[in-house]
């Protein structure tokens, strides 16, 4: 098992990939960790009490956070997330990991690495944490990946899913709820109305109806779908509002002495709050439709965001979910029906 990783990709790197890598190629002694980038910026922040699966391949040459995805994808032959991805196309890599340009690592992953046969757009589905004391998280696709989507989209989302949930996340039936600005089958917009008929009809899924942005914390279904411009304004939204509730807690008991004592009191509950929030535990964002895993995680990840997306990696390339989804979709008419 081998994953190609874009080191120089990120906020803070090569430091937060490498140091992330050590930890992780410490537990999965059976990867190998190709690290792409500039070999003496990475060898400083190398672990030397492990390096036995840990291999550099260098190049100067790295996608920067403004440039245009697509052209420098195209351009940049030698960039580090470039090579990583033409690593899992040749084969010599299982899936690739970067923490750099969003809009590029798409671009790689559907121009190098390549959609499967039947998925009419990839979707990018992320691990959200679930405030439900009988599951601790749910999927969320599409959330960025395709602004614009088609029912067939939503409907192609709703398994690929499924497939993770069931693979990865070991659900036994998991459920499906299409979101929407309320629960009655007739609500929506004619996108959401229209795929509301396919997912119905869907008989790889067990669909749950319509679900409100309110409550998909609950943990009322475990795979919600969506369009890419909804889905990323929703997870922006819930992220954004975690990060706000967590420095307002914080600087509410720190303002007076009674403050800091109540807060002495309470501390083990709410640090078991920013542990269920914490979001950077649940792994990165997954381009999911492609022939390989494609995995984006924050721009501004520390070592341990970069360890858990690793992990998550690791959890998809050995429970075979790709394989599933190709074999599904390359022998069935679901990639090339109901396209409406």
């Amino acid at each position: 098992m081998k994953i190609a990783i874009d080191a120089m990709g990120g906020d803070h790197a090569p430091q937060a990939i490498v140091e992330g890598v050590n930890k992780a190629s410490k537990q999965f002694e059976h990867v190998t960790f190709l690290l792409y980038g500039d070999k003496e910026k990475i060898e400083k922040y190398l672990d030397d009490s492990n390096k036995e699966n840990i291999r550099i391949i260098h190049t100067n040459e790295k996608i920067e956070s403004d440039d245009n995805p697509v052209r420098s994808v195209r351009r940049k032959k030698k960039a580090s997330m470039v090579l990583a991805a033409q690593a899992v196309k040749d084969g010599e890599a299982d899936a690739i990991f970067s923490a750099g340009n969003t809009g590029a690592l798409l671009a790689a992953g559907m121009l190098i690495v390549g959609r499967i046969k039947g998925i009419d757009r990839p979707g990018l589905m992320t691990i959200m944490p679930s405030l439900s004391e009988h599951k601790d998280s749910f999927l969320m696709l599409d959330v960025g990946a395709n602004a614009d989507s088609k029912p067939i989209n939503l409907n192609q989302y709703a398994t690929l899913g499924t497939y993770y949930a069931k693979h990865v996340l070991k659900r036994n039936k998991p459920t499906v709820g299409l979101l929407n600005n309320g629960t009655e089958e007739n609500k929506g917009n004619e996108l959401a109305k229209q795929a509301f008929s396919l997912l119905k009809e869907n008989k790889e899924i067990t669909f749950k109806g319509n679900i409100e942005a309110r409550t998909i914390l609950n943990g009322e279904v475990d795979v919600v779908v969506t369009d890419g411009f909804t889905g990323n304004a929703v997870l922006k939204t819930i992220e954004g509002t975690a990060i706000s509730l967590l420095s307002l807690i914080k600087e509410s008991i720190q303002k007076d002495t009674k403050s800091k004592l109540g807060g002495l009191l309470l501390k083990d509950g709410l640090k078991n709050v920013k542990n269920v929030m914490d979001y950077s535990k649940y792994g990165g964002a997954v381009l999911f439709g492609l022939k390989a895993p494609v995995v984006k995680t924050h721009g501004s990840a520390n070592s341990e965001a970069v360890y858990y997306t690793i992990k998550q990696i690791e959890e998809m390339l050995s429970s075979q979910v790709v394989n599933g989804v190709v074999n599904f979709f390359e022998t069935s008419n679901n990639g090339d029906s109901n396209k409406n």
